[in-house]
C-alpha cells in the first residue's frame, strides 16, 4: 500500500462538515426541546372556581356572608391512569427510541459497504445491539426499551407517584442523544 497517494482533505471542507454537523445538532436539539415543551402544555385544565362563587346570599340582615364548603364524601378523587398526557409522552418516548434504533443501523450499513472514516461498529451500547447490529435485534431492543419505560411510568402513575413521567422523559432524552450521535458520526 502506498501511503504517499493519500491526500489530506482541505481545511475548508473540514470547516464545512463541522458547520453542517453543528447545524444538524442544533436543529435536533431545538426539535427535542420543542416536543418536550409542547407536551407540558398539552393538557391544560380550566381555572378553579373562585371562593366568592360559594358565597351564600341569605335573607337575613347580617353583614357577614357565609362561605359554604363543597360537600366531601371523604373519597379521594381517582383520575384515569392512561390519559392524553400519558399517551403523548409514551408515543414520544417510543418514537425517539425507534429513531435511535433506526440510526444505529447506519453502523451496520457502513460496515457492509466497507466505508472508512465513518462509524462501522456500535460503540455507545454494544451490549444491547452488538457490534454490528441486525435489524431484528435493533427493533427488539427498541421495543423492550419502549415497553419497559411505559410500564414503569404506568406503575408509578397507578401508585400516585408524582414522578411518573420520569421513565418516559429519561428514555426519550437518552434516545434523542443516541439519534444525534448516530447522525453526526455515522451519516
Amino acid at each position: 500500500m502506498d501511503f504517499r497517494t493519500q491526500q489530506t482533505p482541505p481545511t475548508s471542507s473540514l470547516l464545512a462538515t463541522t458547520a453542517k454537523r453543528a447545524s444538524l445538532l442544533t436543529s435536533a436539539l431545538l426539535a427535542a426541546f420543542a416536543v418536550i415543551g409542547l407536551t407540558t402544555v398539552l393538557q391544560a385544565a380550566e381555572l378553579p372556581n373562585a371562593p366568592s362563587s360559594f358565597v351564600s346570599t341569605s335573607s337575613t340582615t347580617s353583614t357577614t356572608s357565609e362561605v359554604k364548603a363543597p360537600f366531601s364524601t371523604g373519597k379521594i378523587e381517582q383520575s384515569k391512569v392512561i390519559d392524553k398526557k400519558f399517551m403523548s409522552l409514551a408515543l414520544i418516548s417510543a418514537g425517539s427510541t425507534f429513531a435511535d434504533s433506526y440510526t444505529t443501523l447506519f453502523a451496520r450499513e457502513n460496515w457492509l459497504a466497507r466505508k472508512q472514516g465513518v462509524c462501522n461498529v456500535e460503540t455507545q451500547s454494544p451490549y444491547l445491539y452488538g457490534t454490528h447490529p441486525t435489524v431484528g435485534r435493533a427493533y427488539a431492543v427498541a421495543s423492550a426499551k419502549s415497553a419497559g419505560s411505559a410500564l414503569a411510568a404506568y406503575y408509578m402513575r397507578k401508585h400516585h407517584s408524582r414522578f411518573w413521567s420520569a421513565p418516559l422523559v429519561v428514555n426519550s432524552l437518552m434516545s434523542l442523544e443516541g439519534v444525534t450521535q448516530n447522525m453526526i458520526a455515522c451519516n
